[in-house]
């Protein structure tokens, strides 16, 4: 048989080379294997890549040609002492020697059938059949329960994730945490607030850089629970200061529609802020708040009722 070869990816290079012979439905004993990538875990479980290895199908080993079997002599035949002229003399019939070739030809033909039906199951999995493959592709990382792992450790998983990212960025820093009630929340939030010198590069303008780091700790902790956990991250306390500010400037464009009976557009800004005008007028019996634009021209209108 000629050497036929495969790639197959998983998390490790065992796993990988597993799942090949699973494939392919042979033994580790005959391929030949060849480790293309060990694979990485990424930072934090994010960017992690699956090792991927090369399975070669050794050749079959050829059965031994069986030896053919001398012929079977017969034995002399002795004549009795004294017969009738009439009588002519009984020897008993021997197997003819062509026969037990013929046997032995046989023989080494059952003996060849195993290795084809090997053969066969190997090429039928190839071509078609890939549900071990597929099986395999499936697999997803192995997360704990998440009823066994209380708020603490989940508050210090994200601690841990969050001082990380910004060591990488170069800033010394250190975290507060607790939890709060956010505005239309259901259940209170893991709020993470970050203190130190110099940490204003990591508001950006409109927080834009602060949503962004938000958004990698909520994935980075998802990842690792297998469940939604809702994260807040501030940068000493700029969400509380920006939050006040919006509710102050929603109120002073309210009164201005009130008194100028026309409706007032706001510049830009990001969803979350947006949603905190909203919230700070959503009760005012005299105007009312829409969202219009699209995409990061997206603002909001606040209009008489």
């Amino acid at each position: 048989m000629s050497e036929q070869s495969q790639e197959f990816s998983a998390k490790s290079v065992e796993a990988a080379i597993e799942d090949g012979l699973r494939h392919l439905g042979v033994s580790r004993d005959r391929v030949d294997v060849e480790v293309l990538h060990e694979g990485s875990r990424g930072l934090l479980g994010i960017g992690s890549t699956n090792a991927r290895v090369r399975l070669t199908l050794r050749s079959a080993p050829t059965p031994a040609a069986k030896s053919t079997p001398a012929p079977v002599k017969a034995p002399p035949v002795t004549p009795p002492a004294a017969v009738p002229a009439a009588a002519p003399p009984t020897v008993e019939s021997q197997p003819a020697p062509v026969a037990a070739v013929s046997d032995s030809a046989q023989d080494s033909e059952r003996d060849d059938e195993p290795a084809d039906s090997a053969l066969g199951a190997v090429e039928d999995e190839q071509n078609g059949d890939n549900d071990g493959a597929d099986d395999s592709d499936n697999d997803g990382d192995s997360y704990e329960d998440a009823a066994e792992i209380d708020e603490d450790e989940v508050v210090a998983l994200a601690e841990g994730i969050l001082l990380e990212m910004v060591s990488l960025m170069g800033l010394d820093a250190q975290v507060e945490s607790g939890l709060r009630q956010e505005p239309d929340e259901d259940s209170a939030a893991i709020y993470l607030n970050l203190v130190g010198d110099d940490l204003g590069s990591l508001i950006g303008r409109h927080g834009e850089t602060l949503s962004s780091m938000q958004y990698l700790v909520r994935l980075m902790v998802n990842q690792k629970l297998h469940r939604w956990t809702n994260i807040v991250v501030d940068v000493e306390g700029y969400k509380d200061r920006r939050a006040e500010k919006l509710a102050q400037m929603a109120l002073r464009m309210a009164d201005q529609v009130i008194e100028t009976g026309r409706p007032v557009a706001l510049e830009p800004m990001p969803a979350n802020e947006r949603r905190l005008i909203h919230i700070a007028l959503r009760n005012h019996p005299q105007v009312y708040t829409e969202s219009i634009g699209e995409d990061t021209r997206r603002k909001i209108q606040i209009l008489l009722k």
